[in-house]
């Protein structure tokens, strides 16, 4: 899905989802992403069921800088397993999870508003 032609130069804005990966600021990825205001890192996770506190590594390594952080599970929203959620939150890295369509507008929204913003994005 198409979500915005406009990309501002210093910020990382996610244009286009679907056909398993993601066009950010121009550049096409292909699978699963981590997108940050100023990176989008590839992110190796294909499924919600493989989820472990080591995939949101980048992610945590920010946390103190991450206001929100969304994870888009895939075709539809999933909640987080209580113990990788509680081991999320103990490292200073609370997650909302929701589809990834939803992730992929939130994040944008959020972004150009000026937040610290960050989604670890699942492809579909």
């Amino acid at each position: 899905m198409k979500l915005t032609r406009q990309s501002a130069a210093d910020r990382q804005l996610v244009q286009r989802y679907g056909n398993g990966g993601f066009r950010v600021s121009g550049v096409p990825f292909a699978g699963s992403v981590i997108v940050a205001v100023s990176e989008t890192l590839p992110w190796s996770v294909t499924s919600m069921a493989e989820l472990t506190l080591a995939d949101f590594a980048p992610l945590i390594a920010r946390a103190g800088s991450i206001d929100v952080c969304l994870l888009g599970c895939g075709a539809a929203m999933q909640p987080l397993p209580r113990a990788l959620r509680d081991a999320l939150k103990d490292a200073g890295l609370a997650v909302d999870p929701m589809d990834t369509g939803a992730a992929c507008r939130t994040y944008n929204v959020l972004m150009g508003e000026g937040r610290a913003v960050a989604a670890a994005l699942i492809a579909i």
